[in-house]
């Protein structure tokens, strides 16, 4: 296991805060059982901020017709929706709701090409609601494979969340289970999938990235 590149200002960041704090408990905070609750949070803190950004070593699953997660979470939405961005026609949307506690590295979900990228700035409502998808800080990504194929991926910020990276760009060729980008703290990611296309998942299962099979191309 590693941790992201861009987690690395983050977290030295917070270890610094965190060692200042600690300073201030030690000088001003006279209750020995006070102080050490709150070493026992400082320290908890900093853990879940590196473990935030860690980047799991897995097997990709790889397949031609493989719709790989592209992120670890539960599955909290499939229905036919009409995708207004970019397909304007009926698409299935399936969602992953990624908790503070799921990695939050987003990878290709099939092997192709980008044909599309678009940035949204947004709110920030909790991830689960439904209209996040539309009113959140927002990036979409359309992949297209070499059948004609593509999908729509939407990495959303959620209540947490305030800064979406990706690195994907149109013309790059994307690789199945290659990395394309990480939203900081707490999101989701839509994928707006073909409406012949086989639905491998149901709602309330727990995906992981890389390995999940949330669909297959007809």
């Amino acid at each position: 296991m590693t941790f992201h590149i861009e987690g690395r200002k983050v977290i030295l960041v917070t270890f610094i805060v965190l060692i200042a704090l600690a300073l201030l408990v030690s000088s001003f905070v006279s209750n020995q059982w006070l102080r050490l609750f709150l070493y026992f949070g400082f320290f908890i803190e900093f853990l879940w901020t590196v473990s935030f950004f860690r980047v799991p070593t897995r097997e990709t699953n790889l397949g031609d017709n493989n719709i790989l997660s592209s992120a670890d979470g539960e599955i909290v939405v499939i229905e036919k929706i009409i995708e207004n961005e970019f397909y304007k026609e009926e698409r299935i949307q399936v969602s992953v709701f990624m908790s503070p506690f799921n990695v939050h590295v987003n990878w290709y979900p099939f092997n192709g090409k980008v044909s599309y990228t678009k940035y949204h700035p947004g709110k920030f409502l909790f991830a689960k609601n439904p209209k996040s998808s539309e009113l959140n800080e927002r990036n979409s990504v359309v992949v297209e494979n070499k059948d004609g194929n593509s999908i729509l991926i939407r990495q959303i910020a959620g209540i947490m969340a305030k800064r979406i990276i990706s690195y994907a760009k149109p013309e790059d060729i994307a690789k199945q289970g290659e990395e394309f980008g990480i939203i900081r703290f707490g999101s989701r990611v839509d994928f707006f999938l073909p409406c012949d296309a086989k639905i491998n998942v149901k709602i309330g299962d727990k995906v992981k990235a890389k390995q999940t099979v949330i669909a297959h191309f007809k």
